[in-house]
């Protein structure tokens, strides 16, 4: 067991990193998480105080792409109202179920997170490059956005992912207009989990105190950042990493 100042300067660090690899490579979360979990903290109370912490980073982000939401209501207003439905069930699910099922549920769930951060780069080539001016399949936009959602509501690890992967494959649209949908969907489901969270889940406010600030100034680092650094290197690391975690909860 870590003692506290340790704990406290591996939040510190890894919040920044965190921040800093939410920005370039996505995926940053998954860095947290293992933190937590470091720190003695049982998975389930590691996950929903990840999940509070993470939140204000997507704040940031939707609000500086907002520009790129305009002429798209119907997609908006159809995806947020999925967004927001499905992370409360995701939450919903967390709270109620009981928790030796999340404990025997998240080494998939973080193992299939690494798997999709592994292969984004893939499965968008195999999806094909999204082009302005076609029409959304707006059925399977909503309810793959619905059901990401309840992923992202019960455990949030590479939430973004998701979300950018269906985006591509659901919705007719240059990259850059979908890449500032998927952080207002994110801030939306952050939004949610937090409410609920904040209300009744056990959260480690403490961590999230110490969690926020360092998250906040690593993704305004990375944001200058973005393209000096290696993204592939960056991604890699967390998939590593987050594989290392998979194997640790199944073996523990």
């Amino acid at each position: 067991m870590l003692t506290e100042s340790l704990e406290l300067a591996l939040l510190i660090v890894v919040g920044f990193f965190s921040g800093a690899i939410n920005a370039v490579a996505g995926g940053g979360s998954l860095l947290v998480f293992p933190a937590l979990l470091a720190t003695g903290m049982p998975p389930l109370v590691a996950n929903v105080t990840n999940s509070v912490a993470q939140g204000p980073g997507f704040v940031g982000a939707a609000v500086s792409q907002r520009a790129d939401l305009k002429d798209s209501r119907k997609r908006l207003w159809l995806t947020t109202g999925a967004a927001a439905v499905g992370s409360a069930i995701g939450c919903v699910l967390l709270l109620v179920l009981p928790g030796s099922v999340f404990d025997a549920v998240v080494p998939a769930l973080v193992g299939l997170s690494a798997v999709l951060m592994a292969f984004q780069t893939t499965i968008r080539r195999w999806m094909g490059s999204p082009e302005a001016g076609g029409s959304d399949r707006l059925v399977l936009l909503t309810i793959g956005i619905f059901l990401a959602s309840i992923y992202g509501g019960y455990f949030g690890g590479a939430r973004s992912v998701i979300l950018i992967a269906i985006l591509v494959l659901a919705a007719s649209d240059v990259m850059r207009r979908l890449n500032a949908l998927k952080s207002w969907l994110g801030m939306v489901g952050s939004a949610v989990t937090l409410v609920v969270y904040a209300l009744v889940a056990p959260v480690d406010w403490i961590a999230v105190l110490t969690l926020v600030p360092t998250t906040v100034l690593g993704g305004f680092v990375g944001g200058k950042l973005a393209q000096r650094l290696p993204a592939n290197f960056l991604r890699y690391l967390v998939v590593v990493i987050a594989a290392a975690v998979a194997v640790y909860l199944v073996v523990d």
